[in-house]
């Protein structure tokens, strides 16, 4: 065999190895994760799919959840489909994309920080989900 089909066949093998378990990808400076397919990190930004309720919902919890941790100088610009909530938080921007997908799906993308942080992102996300299930 090839030293470069070696390679590929080898990656192959550690994915699928690796599939349903916390995973993340590294190439030059970008970063693909899934975690328990419930997230998709990439490029600094965790982004999840809400489902079961509306984009005005989702888009109510992510302001109520930034005003729970007390973030400052919160600019929105929300559209028809798509929004985006920016803030200062702990000294770092946190920039929140959400986006209509359908009748009862929405996308959520998180940004802490210049490079990403997944874990302040997760929060974040956490704070998210527990204001939908308040509604």
């Amino acid at each position: 065999m090839k030293p470069h089909h070696l390679s590929i066949a080898i990656t192959v093998m550690v994915m699928l190895a690796t599939a349903g378990c916390n995973t993340s990808l590294q190439m030059g400076d970008r970063v693909v994760g899934i975690q328990s397919g419930q997230f998709f990190f990439t490029k600094g930004t965790l982004t999840t799919e809400y489902s079961g309720t509306s984009f005005d919902k989702v888009w109510a919890a992510c302001e109520k959840s930034l005003e729970d941790l007390k973030a400052s100088n919160v600019v929105t610009q929300r559209k028809i489909a798509s929004g985006t909530l920016t803030a200062d938080l702990e000294e770092e921007e946190v920039r929140i994309s959400v986006e209509y997908l359908s009748q009862d799906i929405s996308s959520v993308s998180i940004r802490v920080g210049t490079a990403g942080s997944n874990l302040a992102s997760q929060f974040i996300h956490e704070k998210i989900k527990e204001h939908l299930k308040s509604m």
